[in-house]
């Protein structure tokens, strides 16, 4: 009996799974001597410890709304990076819980599955782009592995996991898209797809991202209905249709996210500030990785450029849009540096609120994957003795660029041997990569100087592996030599453990160093610093800004201080010494903080936050009896000494507080000034008012009362509706269509135990 050959697709994807497991091995080994885990910044100080919060609430059956452990205080559910409720992120969180608690390699391996899917998908789309040509197969691997190990996304994407995370769903929403423009008429249901892919990149956490891939989804599909002959309404449906999924699905995040962002200091930022971009000498990194920078985003690999050559110049179907995408994407990715960055932040709506314009490179790498794929898929498909001019041009010119890498690489080597103690990685690139380029001529142009059997075209996705996995495979940039378990503990170090150790809470440290990042989220240890790129305006004043650090010590009511001061200029002591990352430091304790909440009886009203600011900046301003309001609370104002009030209950959405009032004052509390919050008095409803420009204060009367605030924003439960309906009908539908799509699968067969019909 004959087996029966597996389908190119089972095969394919085989490849791409081994492929995958062979170039994260050090991530999956259990042997700890071979272990190797991704470099600590960004990943984990900022990724881990925000999931690390995320997985305690959850696993303890609450919603992690707002977050008391980072920058004074922030609503967590309208951070960005912290994508509380995106779907592959609760995954993880489901597995740790399982596997016995968070950890880093649990977040390690959400980055390597979004890899693995990443691939997967981009070899669904390319697949389906090309699979008119016989070497389809061969062309969707190609692309698969460019965009999965090229040089975006094994560069900086791993380590600020938001931008891998939002990036990876952009094949499936083409897809979506270009399955619905396929026919004559517009099968609307495919856009429901496209609709998800946007939604979950959206929900990943990184806007900037996910504005690129909207950016570029409405013109992939403009671009489909005009090359079509569509209306005018099938773009503006259809864009609709995928848009409002979208929005739907996201709206969970996205409500409460487009909220904060009102209120934060990033609405400050410059044009200078968000136009970086690349140099425009990053352009020899197509070629040359790792000579401009750390990372080489534009990197795709010579065997891939030739490819994408290739699809450009034979005006291959769809070849035209993905190549204009790459060089619209490569002009905005460096930013002021280049003259189309400052013609689009003033016409194109969005672009003022992104800095960092290099990251426009993930739109250039993706559609070079896309004309790689079907360079490679059209070659295998391409009679060269019909097109014998096209063969011959094509060689001469491989020929003339494999001279000029020749020459460039040897005048680089004679540099280099005339000073040989210089430079010596720059020449080990340029060599290898002048190295691979010379097999990718010889070898295109031996595939093209005549007929060949398939089979030996898959020497081109194998050539594209041993390129990018050669320069990007545990590259030291991204990894350390060290298992997970030894780069970060999920116990809180010793100086860290001594304030934890202090139960008469709440109170806030300055944990700039000692504590850092956010790891104030990861311990449970209130910290009026953190690295979240978002920051509330009036805090970030205060904590981050030009004001003195006692004023912000005072508001914030921090008690602990890790400083490698050997004193502070307020009345401290030494409690504890030790280390962090750059050097020794020391654990002060403020002999005097000011309490949580505190009832103040003397108060003045200044409405503008610019002037409260200049006034907290002034030494001679009573800050410790005098509060500041924004608006007159309508209190006769006493010279009474401010007196504690005891905190009852403190909980991320719930405070309670005791306050024994000698006459009317006003309640001021260390929490951000925030829509959301809601107060009572003795169980009635009463005004939030800002205090300091930043914090938060209520009118308490004469006597004992019981004040409440309770974290429960309308955009979080607006949001959560939206989402919930959207998710339940996009289920409801896409079982329909699945349904109806089986339903005439077995309608078109014939019945079971009958003939067939002459």
């Amino acid at each position: 009996m004959r087996l029966r050959r597996p389908h190119p697709d089972l095969l394919a994807i085989a490849a791409l799974v081994v492929l995958w497991l062979v170039f994260f091995w050090r991530l999956f080994t259990p042997a700890a001597s071979e272990q190797a885990s991704l470099k600590q910044g960004d990943f984990s100080g900022q990724f881990v410890a925000f999931a690390g919060y995320q997985y305690q609430r959850f696993t303890e059956g609450e919603v992690p709304l707002w977050n008391p452990y980072n920058n004074g205080g922030l609503p967590f559910i309208a951070d960005t990076q912290a994508a509380v409720f995106y779907p592959p992120r609760l995954v993880t969180i489901a597995l740790a819980r399982l596997s016995g608690g968070w950890s880093y390699h649990a977040l390690e391996l959400e980055m390597t599955a979004h890899v693995l899917a990443y691939t997967l998908m981009m070899y669904a789309f390319t697949r389906r782009l090309t699979l008119a040509w016989r070497g389809s197969v061969i062309g969707g691997l190609v692309a698969a592995l460019v965009a999965g190990y090229g040089g975006y996304l094994t560069g900086y994407p791993p380590l600020q996991l938001a931008l891998l995370e939002a990036g990876i769903w952009l094949p499936l929403a083409a897809l979506g898209i270009f399955e619905a423009m396929r026919d004559e008429r517009p099968r609307w249901g495919w856009l429901l797809l496209t609709g998800l892919g946007l939604g979950l990149s959206w929900m990943a956490g990184h806007p900037q991202t996910s504005y690129f891939l909207t950016l570029l989804l409405v013109a992939y599909f403009g671009w489909n209905v005009w090359t079509r002959r569509c209306r005018w309404h099938v773009f503006v449906l259809g864009t609709a249709l995928f848009g409002l999924v979208a929005f739907g699905l996201a709206a969970v995040q996205l409500i409460p996210g487009i909220e904060y962002l009102a209120h934060t200091a990033r609405l400050d930022l410059t044009y200078e500030d968000k136009g970086n971009g690349f140099p425009v000498s990053d352009i020899v990194q197509f070629i040359f990785p790792g000579i401009v920078s750390l990372w080489s985003p534009l990197w795709v690999g010579f065997p891939a450029l030739a490819l994408a050559f290739i699809a450009s110049w034979r005006r291959l179907p769809q070849s035209r849009f993905w190549g204009v995408v790459a060089l619209f994407a490569l002009l905005w990715s460096f930013g002021r540096n280049g003259f189309l960055y400052p013609l689009l932040y003033s016409l194109l709506p969005g672009v003022q609120f992104f800095r960092g314009q290099e990251r426009a490179a993930y739109l250039v790498a993706n559609s070079l994957a896309v004309l790689a794929g079907a360079g490679a898929a059209w070659l295998v498909t391409w009679n060269q003795h019909e097109d014998k001019p096209a063969s011959r041009h094509l060689r001469a010119t491989l020929s003339r660029v494999l001279i000029v890498i020749i020459l460039l690489a040897a005048l680089v080597l004679a540099v280099w041997l005339i000073s040989p103690g210089a430079h010596g990685d720059i020449v080990n690139n340029i060599l290898f990569a002048a190295f691979i380029a010379g097999l990718s001529a010889l070898l295109l142009s031996w595939l093209t100087a005549a007929p060949r059997p398939r089979r030996v075209f898959w020497l081109l996705p194998l050539l594209v592996v041993v390129e990018l996995f050669a320069v990007n495979m545990n590259a030291e940039s991204n990894y350390d030599p060290v298992p997970p378990s030894q780069q970060l503990s999920m116990t809180p170090p010793p100086l860290v453990a001594q304030a934890l150790a202090d139960t008469n809470t709440p109170f806030f440290v300055d944990g700039f160093r000692g504590l850092t990042d956010n790891y104030g989220s990861l311990y449970g240890l209130a910290d009026i610093h953190g690295i979240s790129p978002l920051f509330l305006q009036g805090p970030y004043t205060i904590i981050e800004g030009v004001m003195p650090d006692p004023v912000a010590w005072w508001l914030f009511a921090v008690r602990y201080v890790y400083s490698d001061w050997s004193e502070l200029p307020v009345p401290a002591e030494i409690v504890a010494a030790g280390r962090d990352r750059w050097g020794g430091i020391n654990l002060f304790r403020l002999q005097n903080p000011r309490p949580f909440a505190s009832i103040y009886y003397d108060y003045r009203v200044i409405s503008s936050d610019e002037d409260v600011f200049s006034q907290l900046g002034d030494l001679s301003f009573p800050l410790t009896t005098t509060a500041i309001l924004e608006r007159d609370p309508a209190l006769a104002s006493t010279t009474s000494e401010p007196t504690g009030a005891g905190v009852t209950i403190f909980e991320p959405e719930h405070i309670a507080i005791a306050a024994n009032a000698s006459d009317d004052g006003i309640l001021v509390v260390a929490l951000p000034y925030y829509p959301g919050w809601y107060a009572t008095v003795d169980d009635q409803p009463a005004d939030i008012l800002k205090a300091y420009g930043a914090i938060s204060a209520v009118v308490v009367p004469q006597g004992e009362h019981i004040v409440e605030l309770t974290y429960n924003p309308l955009s979080y439960r607006a949001g959560a509706a939206i989402s919930l309906f959207t998710w339940i009908g996009l289920g409801i539908l896409v079982a329909v269509l699945i349904s109806r799509i089986r339903n005439g699968y077995v309608r078109q067969q014939p019945a079971a135990g009958l003939d067939r019909p002459a």
